[in-house]
């Protein structure tokens, strides 16, 4: 989630800032903040009160612990192909790096077996920091400087199929995205550590409101889950984007073709309005094709954030 000086709205008013747990050697995070996909108890079969997306089947849904994994979750890929979901949420943000000025984490990714976690600060700050984290359970922070005109909010990161390139978002209504060279993975950036440089943005042909996280489906294709509360710019409140780029990622502008797939579900034992819903972060297998979208309810329920399960009809 991304914040504008941490009050803009209902969740932003009680600032759940969040961030990763402790990682193995094999990748392994620990249970209180990276439990499997879902404990039996949690899982939900398929229900068709639940609408599917374009290009997307919804399949099922699980619930989570809104304070420790519900900014974000990303498959990780361990030794011997081994996967495993890791969540990011606001009591998991290590205490060194909370104390360093970075007390909110938006939704990860995860490439080549690394977690990158997107931080930001307050609404003073002068930059954004990223956050990599080794299997081996090793972590390195890089700092980015803002550019002119750039927002201070670090909503989520998402890593190129290649591993290559960052893309990050902003937050209110934005007509770019942001790209980074990979921190550890591109050789333009140092090995542990340091500042990282904007490389290049992505410009939007239509405007996106709220982006709360982005995940590669292929090279040239992004989903990204808008918090939107009005149909201003689109047709349904909380829409799942579609950003088809002209061209891979190569470190140079690209545009990208914004469409929406639908809106996201607004389902809860819990009374409430749209606004009183919040999408979060999302993460899309592409070994599976499986998608998943964490959507927290109304105050009542929201101690529990459901993850909704799509499995893509088109590949």
């Amino acid at each position: 989630m991304s914040i504008t000086s941490f009050c803009s709205s209902r969740t932003r008013a009680r600032f759940r800032a969040l961030a990763f747990a402790a990682l193995g050697c094999a990748f392994a995070v620990s249970a209180a903040h990276n439990a499997a996909p879902a404990a039996a108890a949690d899982r939900a079969p398929a229900a068709p009160a639940v609408p599917s997306l374009k290009g997307l089947r919804y399949t099922g849904q699980y619930t989570i612990d809104s304070q420790s994994q519900a900014q974000g979750l990303a498959t990780v890929f361990g030794p011997h192909g081994r996967s495993s979901l890791y969540y990011s949420g606001n009591t998991s943000i290590p205490d060194s790096v909370r104390a360093a000025g970075w007390p909110h984490v938006g939704d990860p990714d995860s490439s080549a077996g690394l977690v990158f976690d997107a931080y930001q600060g307050t609404a003073a700050d002068s930059a954004k920091m990223f956050r990599v984290t080794l299997p081996s359970g090793a972590a390195y922070n890089y700092v980015h400087p803002l550019a002119p005109g750039e927002e201070m909010n670090n909503s989520f990161a998402a890593v190129s199929p290649n591993g290559q390139w960052m893309v990050a978002g902003e937050w209110d209504t934005m007509t770019r995205l942001l790209v980074f060279p990979t921190p550890v993975l591109n050789r333009a950036t140092a090995p542990a550590g340091g500042e990282l440089p904007l490389a290049a943005t992505i410009e939007l042909d239509h405007p996106v409101q709220d982006i709360q996280g982005c995940t590669f489906a292929d090279a040239t294709r992004l989903l990204c889950a808008s918090d939107a509360n009005d149909t201003a710019l689109w047709p349904t409140v909380k829409p799942l984007l579609q950003i088809d780029l002209r061209h891979k990622l190569d470190g140079t502008t690209v545009t990208g073709h914004v469409t929406t797939l639908g809106a996201l579900p607004l389902i809860s034992a819990c009374a409430g309005q749209p606004a009183d819903f919040e999408s979060e972060g999302v993460d899309f297998d592409r070994r599976t094709g499986t998608f998943r979208v964490e959507m927290i309810p109304p105050a009542g329920c929201d101690s529990r954030t459901t993850v909704y399960e799509y499995q893509a009809t088109r590949r």
